[in-house]
């Protein structure tokens, strides 16, 4: 299976999941509800529900029966986002501007709210309609309540670190993003094996495990797109994260291994906001020397690798081959 082709799968659940979302999520007034569909409208890859859906269909599962799980994961994924581009003062999300810019920041922290509680409404009332059990639905709450947890301690940690004024470890950068980004992608893959008929404990370790280590995955490409990303496609200039003084891997990894002076125009660099274009891509181009890019992406290999594991009691099927390839597809992404 190519790319493409897995890109064409993950499109078709994208569809299905806006269409659910469109159709069930409206209300009064007409504003708050606008501002909670923007990112919704505005695109996504859709990746987590596709976890959701595929991780069911492996178990004997179906679309129809996973979709209301799907849904309030991305929901809770876009309520994130909401959030995280206030704290962020973020302009643009999806070559869109931000639901803060475009709505204020009032009117955009409802809109969040709005998203957080929507997902839980969806499991309770779509759960039941698709034939979902108290006792399973009951527990599809807890388990994503405690990613949402899992996000906010991720979200402080990401705060705090970027507060010290050292760099902090490579393990400790892992335990934020297994936290802050990995969590959504755990319970994704859990609430897709609660989905289905089928499912034992060690089903639902087993997809545990996997989520999290593509999410952490997920994540470092994602810091690396942060460093080396085309603008043209991510709406951000290239070196984004070395001006917004983000610490990610990629540039903990240019710090440790950079010659002196160069760490020491890194370190002029990072956060200033007053940067010039040409000095952040002389920089992104000495980070590409010592290939931070290299090392970040057999870093999330690795976690493929282990993700790739989980999965491997497990007969070969249309989903099971679907999951490895979308694990592909996160760690050779360029976008």
């Amino acid at each position: 299976m190519s790319s493409e082709d897995i890109k064409t799968e993950i499109n078709f659940v994208a569809s299905k999941i806006n269409q659910f979302i469109l159709n069930n999520i409206s209300g009064e007034p007409f504003g708050l509800y606008t501002a909670s569909l923007h990112y919704i409208k505005s695109g996504g890859k859709r990746l987590r529900p596709f976890m959701t859906i595929k991780s069911s269909e492996l178990l004997n599962g179906s679309l129809e029966s996973s979709l209301p799980a799907a849904t309030s994961v991305e929901l809770v994924h876009n309520f994130t986002l909401v959030h995280d581009d206030i704290m962020d003062n973020d302009n643009v999300r999806h070559n869109v501007t931000t639901v803060h810019r475009q709505f204020g920041i009032p009117l955009a922290i409802l809109a969040g709210d709005v998203l957080f509680s929507k997902a839980f409404q969806v499991i309770s009332i779509y759960g039941k309609k698709v034939g979902l059990n108290q006792s399973v639905l009951l527990r599809m709450v807890d388990l994503l309540s405690t990613s949402c947890i899992d996000v906010c301690e991720g979200q402080a940690l990401d705060i705090q670190m970027a507060q010290d004024d050292e760099f902090s470890s490579t393990d400790l950068y892992i335990k934020m993003i297994e936290k802050k980004t990995a969590a959504l992608f755990r319970v994704s893959c859990e609430l897709g094996t609660l989905s289905s008929p089928d499912f034992t404990e060690k089903d639902l370790e087993n997809m545990s495990g996997y989520g999290k280590k593509i999410g952490i995955a997920f994540q470092l490409i994602d810091d690396l797109i942060g460093i080396h990303g085309d603008s043209k496609v991510t709406g951000k200039f290239v070196g984004n994260d070395i001006r917004e003084g983000k610490k990610t891997l990629p540039i903990l990894l240019a710090f440790q291994n950079l010659k002196s002076t160069d760490k020491d125009l890194l370190r002029h660099l990072f956060g200033s906001k007053n940067a010039k274009d040409s000095e952040i891509a002389e920089m992104v181009n000495k980070i590409a020397e010592i290939r931070v890019d290299r090392e970040v992406r057999d870093i999330a290999n690795s976690y493929a690798k282990e993700a790739f594991e989980t999965l491997k009691s497990y007969d070969r099927s249309p989903a099971l081959i679907s999951l490895e390839n979308s694990a592909k597809y996160i760690v050779e992404r360029s976008l």
